[in-house]
């Protein structure tokens, strides 16, 4: 039976994070609370399993979990896999996130272990560990992937009927009802109560005292069958509320009280609140909307340019889809998905850098109309513009103008709202966020290594080289990433060595110098490359090289790399690690 849920709240409150115990001198061969470690008689790290080297108890500490990734928004229910209690009724869980934020678990009667994600302000890889015996010790590690809102399937949140509509309630001939609609077997209870959160950032700007904050608000509804629906007439928020502008709803088990942090729920997308506005917005929205763009103007002309330090547009569709390296698909407006550009109608597809900017986490967008021709807003309100805040946020997240989504919904989104869908004042916002022309752009150019081995740098020089050794092939200044590799004799199926003379790339080493180190995956195949793994080398993985092949990538252009025309030198280099 499960214990009340006032005692688990003072539980929480009783369980402040710590460190907690440090595994014994003679426990070196467990992974408690080693999870990523390589020392030891065995290892705890996630290349164990490749090389047969795990400690015994590694899947008991080392967590797999299913699903493995969810909204940042938080309230997904996950499973650990692997492991299961021997006395589930006797046992709780916590899961502590990131070292500081707790969410209540369970173990189901099965004796699997289930916990909660939580409220995120940042997207990406979060480490969490777990306590089986209230909050005493945390030995179980494992890592949550939070996922930007837009990239979740809408199996797991709830949808705004018409979401339009929403948006514009108040304005001229949008009134009536509203409806959501969510799955119910995606929250498991009889009834639900639906909530409203809303989400601000106070403080001066680029300032240590601006901070985000998403808050409860108030609910739509309580106590409702879990029907998989929900309809309602607006209105008027009391004018304690008025302040939010942007939000989402909750829908979450009616068991848990209003405003609960970090329970099972699922959420709307974030969207403009016009639906709760004032009388004031509903008997002239334009005005409102008018002095609302004003304000918004007046604040923008207070804060520093961004412009200058956004990569330059691709001028072609053809090049902005072949650019992945510098801009990826824009969520709101992608022709794999039938080109819904509903804030640039007249575009096919859009692309955003992939790279917020350095110094004010901003982000550039590049819109393409069906001929391929870039969108400038300087001919038409359906331009590309840029944005102070960028979409998918930048490191180290958490602050403003770097949460993802969020920012870039107060300071770009909702200012056009204001100036251009609900008054008629787009030159105001056009003006600030100008589209960028391209005339600056430089493609990126591509390198490769194939063969004897034979190398095309990226002016395009031809040449065989057939060194052994450790070799830079590439080294990029500006962003502190160097490119090392070994070439060594290859050997056959049977292990004798190829011709004399001819040697290949037996391993190739990318790491940026200040950031994260590269952590190899060992191959048990000599034919080919090591494909090595992103990471922090404590167990928590990131992107992957592939394996094999010829493209040695692409160059930024800002990247102030070695292999500029006539840089086809190779530099000897020490790389770290045995030879293969």
């Amino acid at each position: 039976m499960k214990p009340a849920l006032l005692p688990w709240a003072l539980l929480l409150l009783a369980t402040a994070p710590g460190p907690g115990p440090g595994p014994a001198a003679d426990a070196q061969d467990s992974c408690s609370m080693r999870c990523g470690a390589l020392d030891g008689p065995c290892s705890c790290h996630p290349t164990c399993s490749g090389l047969g080297t795990c400690c015994l108890d590694f899947r008991d500490f080392c967590l797999e979990i299913l699903p493995y990734s969810g909204s940042m928004m938080g309230g997904k229910d996950f499973v650990v896999q692997h492991f299961k209690m021997s006395s589930p009724t006797d046992t709780s869980a916590i899961c502590r996130f990131k070292e500081s934020i707790q969410t209540l678990g369970h173990v189901d009667s099965s004796g699997q272990v289930h916990c909660v994600s939580p409220l995120l302000y940042e997207s990406g890889r979060v480490p969490f560990t777990v306590s089986l015996d209230n909050g005493h010790s945390f030995p179980r590690a494992g890592t949550w992937l939070a996922v930007h809102p837009n990239k979740v399937s809408m199996m797991e949140k709830s949808e705004l009927v018409n979401e339009t509509r929403w948006q514009y309630y108040g304005t001229a001939d949008t009134s009536g009802n509203l409806s959501l609609t969510w799955h119910v077997e995606a929250l498991p209870t009889q009834t639900v109560t639906i909530e409203l959160w809303g989400y601000e950032e106070t403080g001066m700007p680029y300032s240590q005292e601006w901070t985000a904050k998403w808050s409860y608000l108030y609910p739509l509804a309580t106590h409702i069958p879990n029907s998989g629906s929900f309809t309602f007439t607006p209105k008027p928020a009391p004018p304690s509320y008025q302040r939010w502008r942007v939000g989402a709803l909750r829908i979450i088990d009616s068991k848990n009280y209003a405003g609960q942090k970090d329970v099972q729920a699922l959420w709307t997308n974030d969207h403009a609140l016009a639906w709760h506005l004032s009388d004031d917005f509903r008997e002239d929205p334009v005005a409102w909307a008018r002095t609302q763009c004003q304000a918004w103007e007046e604040l923008e002309d207070q804060l520093p340019s961004f412009l200058e330090e956004l990569p330059d547009c691709p001028c072609t569709l053809t090049q902005a889809r072949a650019d992945s390296g510098r801009f990826f698909t824009d969520y709101g407006c992608d022709m794999e998905q039938g080109s819904v550009c509903t804030y640039h109608p007249g575009a096919v597809h859009c692309v955003r850098s992939v790279q917020a900017s350095p110094r004010y986490g901003s982000g550039q967008q590049c819109c393409y109309t069906a001929d391929g021709t870039q969108l400038l807003t300087a001919d038409s309100s359906s331009g590309s513009t840029p944005d102070r805040g960028h979409d998918w946020g930048a490191p180290p997240f958490r602050t403003p103008p770097r949460v993802p989504g969020m920012s870039h919904w107060l300071y770009d989104v909702l200012s056009f709202y204001y100036c251009c869908l609900w008054a008629p004042d787009c030159p105001r916002y056009m003006q600030r966020r100008p589209s960028n022309d391209c005339r600056n752009y430089r493609p990126p150019r591509l390198a490769s290594a194939f063969g004897d081995p034979h190398f095309v740098t990226f002016d395009g020089t031809n040449f065989t080289f057939n060194g052994r050794g450790e070799y830079v092939l590439l080294e990029a200044v500006l962003t502190d990433l160097r490119v090392q590799a070994r070439a060594q004799p290859g050997r056959m199926f049977n292990g004798e060595a190829r011709a004399r003379g001819c040697s290949g790339w037996r391993r190739v080493d990318p790491r940026w110098e200040a950031g994260a180190k590269w952590c190899p995956f060992h191959s048990h195949h000599h034919r080919h490359t090591d494909p090595w793994h992103r990471a922090d080398c404590n167990g928590r993985p990131g992107g992957q090289l592939r394996r094999g092949g010829g493209q040695a990538g692409q160059r930024d252009q800002r990247s102030g790399g070695a292999a500029e025309p006539g840089g086809a030198e190779l530099r000897r280099a020490e790389l770290d690690g045995p030879e293969g």
